[in-house]
């Protein structure tokens, strides 16, 4: 006996709707901030992707600059990794 109709309608019927989802316009967007890897550990925030960057994972999104060796500006506050972080 071959695969039940029913059951083949109803996932097709799923992916329809999942794929409408995907495509309705004004859906907020949670955008995922990578940054390289500069130090050894990954900035205050941000999880290490294994892969020589960091990531927020699209939970927060924050405005870096690398140090490059120097104190942070004002109005900005050491996060770790060799960044800087807006306050």
């Amino acid at each position: 006996m071959g695969p039940c109709p029913s059951r083949f309608i109803l996932s097709v019927a799923l992916g329809l709707v999942g794929s409408a989802v995907l495509l309705v316009p004004g859906t907020p967007a949670s955008a995922q901030e990578v940054i390289p890897k500069l130090q050894a550990l990954c900035p205050l925030g941000y999880v290490d992707t294994f892969n020589g960057k960091c990531s927020t994972l699209g939970v927060v999104s924050y405005t870096v600059t690398p140090t490059n060796g120097e104190a942070c500006p004002a109005g900005w506050m050491n996060i770790g990794g060799g960044y800087c972080r807006r306050k």
